[in-house]
């Protein structure tokens, strides 16, 4: 099989947005060529302690959205330790990338902060450039007046589908 996999779109779950403090709960992730052709897709559970859950998952962002907290809570208790999931990614990598693989995403530097945290051995693996869909965001809203409305589902796969197609979108725009 040919390794036709450029761009690996990741969305994690966490259960907030500090590294150092939280933990991944989801990761999903899309393997598509360079034109965003969907190649495989890979998804997973990561176990974190009730303790971290408890702590952390608290505050204004949790109270607005209960239904995602208690779903990321309730399939916790099915979920695999964070270096499984990593060794699992570094064989998804390995099996449809070649060389270079690109991390791409919605405001996906924030995704990479806890990638390097939590999954070291992966980070190697990724190219330092990223394609970040929210650059294209911020662009299109302040200078064009021009807004992708993407469901906001807060779950990994949904989002990552989510951005390929906000993605899509801004590039109609150059043809």
């Amino acid at each position: 099989m040919s390794k036709k996999a450029v761009l690996l779109w990741v969305d994690l779950e966490m259960t907030g947005l500090d590294p150092k403090k939280d933990k991944i709960m989801e990761v999903a992730a899309i393997a598509t060529d360079i034109k965003l052709n969907p190649i495989a897709d890979y998804r997973a559970i990561a176990k974190v302690s009730d303790d971290v859950i408890k702590s952390r998952m608290v505050g204004q962002f949790w109270d607005n959205h209960t239904k995602i907290r208690d779903d990321l809570i309730a399939q916790n208790q099915n979920g695999k330790p964070i270096s499984q999931i990593e060794s699992e990614m570094i064989n998804f990598i390995e099996q449809y990338f070649g060389k270079e693989i690109y991390l791409a995403g919605n405001s996906i530097h924030q995704d990479r902060k806890f990638i390097e945290q939590e999954m070291p051995e992966l980070n190697q693996k990724l190219h330092y450039r990223m394609l970040d869909v929210s650059a294209w965001k911020i662009y299109f809203e302040k200078a064009l007046n021009q807004k992708f409305i993407k469901p906001e589902n807060h779950r990994a796969l949904d989002d990552i589908n989510g951005s390929i197609e906000e993605l899509k979108w801004y590039l109609t725009f150059l043809k």
